[in-house]
């Protein structure tokens, strides 16, 4: 029997999921797979990784649903490329559907089994579903992208209200799957990892909080945010769904998500920026790179309590509210003088909602670095923003409890000497990088 194969990746729900969709749709029954591809795996010390625990619980969802259908979802553990080759000779596979990322490795990986399954016969079909707009649908108008964000958020916005994207609901019969002996997924030791017991948040959105989002989001002690940025990263939830919600409910809202798709654009457009500054007037920063100081951001030690609060909630939760995500980053770039990519990589173990091109975005922008970033000369104060954001120390006092007291450690820098250390480095890298720039 030919079949269809629907290949799971940061898609993992059957509702709105636009390859499914189509997948089903086709002449041939489909078998849903899924791929714990161990050349990511690997990469992962932490063998208690709780989005590792978030994806199996979610498989295990997506198997019962098709368990109800008399199918299964097939889960396989290797090297994607490997994989494919023994799904080939196994089965008759006239069509392989999948939803389009648009990370470097990613793509490179895809490019790889395209060339492999053309080679077979076998039609590769990509779509787009984790962002609104992707690739060269939001450019300027002589075709290149946009690497400020107002422009190209007002191009987003008239493009959306043009022609909304569509959802598909999720209304599969028996019939669309391929029909086989049931059989258990791959226990998560057998992955290679272990249950997390991480608390993982609702993926449903409170309508009604949305309405104040733009008031109640700075504040880190209040649930003035939804929450909802995991389900987005593995596609739990619908970006489309999401956005109408935001169009509707909140702009502020809304705008978020466009940053999300700025970011995934940018990464597509300018894949170096993951391991370079999108300026490249700034790529030679003379890091100070201080390994105490650094142990000392990561453990959230450093004598200041708005960056010390914000590690230590990451540390125990993989959660970091977004204002104090900024006051953090901007604390080891500036005060710290240390290279942005410790930051982003620190946060790439740490986030459950960890996201390379957003990750990477907001380091750049933090370390004045990337595209549409804060001016070098922008450097948070952590305790004007505690000021501003944490008045009665709500915040604080949850994350550090020994805040007021003598086993609170001592700053590690003085601001305002940190500050001016930091101005003075961004403004003679700048300097130099133009006077090589007129003598090339």
């Amino acid at each position: 029997m030919k079949i269809a194969i629907h290949w799971f990746r940061r898609d993992l729900r059957f509702d709105d999921n636009v390859a499914l969709h189509h997948a089903v749709n086709s002449q041939y029954p489909v078998l849903p797979l899924f791929i714990f591809d161990t050349n990511i795996l690997q990469k992962l010390a932490n063998k208690n990784d709780a989005r590792v625990d978030f994806i199996y619980q979610q498989l295990q969802k997506l198997h019962q649903y098709l368990l109800e259908r008399g199918s299964r979802l097939l889960v396989k553990i290797g090297d994607p490329i490997t994989i494919w080759q023994e799904l080939v000779s196994t089965f008759d596979i006239a069509a392989v559907y999948t939803n389009r990322d648009y990370e470097p490795y990613a793509q490179s990986r895809d490019r790889k089994i395209y060339a492999f399954l053309q080679q077979q016969s076998i039609i590769f079909k990509g779509y787009k579903d984790h962002v609104i707009f992707e690739k060269h649908e939001v450019v300027k108008k002589d075709g290149t992208p946009y690497t400020v964000f107002t422009p190209y958020s007002k191009v987003w916005k008239k493009r959306y209200a043009a022609n909304p994207p569509i959802s598909y609901t999720s209304n599969y019969t028996s019939a669309q799957f391929y029909n086989c002996a049931p059989e258990p997924i791959p226990s998560l030791q057998a992955i290679g990892f272990v249950p997390s017991n991480q608390h993982f948040p609702s993926a449903h959105i409170d309508e009604k909080k949305l309405v104040e989002y733009k008031t109640t989001r700075e504040f880190p002690a209040q649930h003035g945010t939804t929450r909802i940025s995991v389900h987005l990263r593995f596609g739990t939830i619908s970006i489309r769904r999401m956005a109408a919600i935001g169009a509707k409910q909140s702009t502020t809202w809304l705008n978020e998500l466009i940053w999300r798709d700025f970011y995934q654009a940018i990464l597509y457009h300018f894949p170096h920026s993951v391991t370079q500054a999108f300026k490249p007037q700034y790529q030679n920063i003379p890091w100070i790179n201080n390994p105490i100081h650094f142990k000392h951001w990561c453990a959230g030690t450093t004598g200041y309590p708005m960056v010390d609060a914000g590690m230590r909630e990451l540390n125990a939760t993989g959660f970091m509210h977004n204002r104090v995500r900024m006051v953090t980053a901007s604390f080891l770039t500036k005060h710290l003088l240390i290279d942005w990519r410790w930051g982003e990589r620190y946060f790439a173990q740490k986030l459950l909602d960890f996201e390379l091109a957003s990750n990477v975005g907001g380091w750049q922008w933090a370390a004045s670095t990337g595209c549409d970033a804060a001016p070098y000369f922008r450097i948070f104060n952590p305790e004007s923003q505690r000021q501003k954001f944490d008045k009665q120390y709500q915040y604080i006092k949850k994350w550090v409890p020994e805040f007021g007291t003598d086993a609170y450690p001592a700053p590690i820098v003085v601001h305002k000497t940190a500050r001016l250390r930091a101005i003075e480095v961004f403004k003679t890298t700048l300097n130099k990088a133009k006077e090589a720039a007129k003598t090339s």
